[in-house]
């Protein structure tokens, strides 16, 4: 499986991210940068985190405007995966590919540590691997990490089953709902603000992060590879 790791100014988790496909779980990964734009012949796209243009005027605003983000909502409308983490879910949202807004977090302060996740959906390509509520621990690292949606999306996204991972531990930075990762309509695009690359390996931490890279390659592998 081949992944494409979108590079934007100001990206600053794109050496983690590609560590953990390419050292850790030991598949293809390549450095897009945005103006290239060219994502064919990828399985799967990963935009890691960052403040993506300095996160001026507000985090993920700029990238949008990117020649990138027409290829990636082809790359999207395609059906194969697309995982947006921290400002990669924040860039995800300012292009229209999941709904919803980032406020600052409710101290007005950058925060980091680990977050507790409850996983809400294992049925989506993403979260396979684990368990129906299930409390992963994935670091964050965020000062916009305040997700909002209205209270028609908060029903829309409950009755579709598009809520992936909530906050197990208090929600401390003011997510709506409790929400910390969200899928698109069609199930294929999922943006979440903790850092799933960083929980990939026992020495730094753990690995709590490590299902949700196996959900991908092992729906990939079940799509894509013969079993006769």
């Amino acid at each position: 499986m081949k992944f494409a790791i979108l590079v934007f100014p100001g990206s600053g988790c794109d050496i983690d991210m590609h560590h953990a496909v390419k050292s850790v779980l030991g598949n293809e990964a390549e450095y897009i940068w945005h103006t290239e734009a060219n994502l064919e012949g990828f399985d799967a796209v990963l935009i890691p985190s960052g403040a993506s243009y300095g996160d001026y005027l507000r985090p993920g605003a700029l990238a949008q405007s990117s020649p990138a983000i027409e290829s990636l909502k082809a790359f999207a409308a395609s059906g194969k995966p697309v995982l947006g983490v921290g400002n990669g879910f924040q860039i995800l949202a300012e292009a229209g590919l999941l709904p919803g807004a980032f406020l600052r977090n409710k101290g007005l302060k950058f925060r980091s540590g680990n977050a507790k996740l409850t996983v809400l959906n294992t049925d989506s390509k993403f979260t396979s691997d684990y368990e129906n509520g299930q409390v992963i621990t994935i670091p964050f690292a965020h000062e916009y990490g305040n997700y909002f949606v209205d209270e028609e999306t908060v029903t829309e996204l409950k009755n579709n089953n598009r809520i992936v991972f909530t906050y197990a531990d208090g929600n401390t930075d003011g997510s709506t709902a409790d929400i910390a990762g969200v899928l698109n309509e069609q199930g294929n695009v999922l943006g979440m603000m903790p850092l799933p690359e960083r929980a990939v390996e026992e020495i730094i931490g753990g690995t709590d992060g490590l299902p949700l890279f196996n959900s991908i390659l092992k729906r990939w592998s079940e799509n894509n590879v013969s079993h006769a």
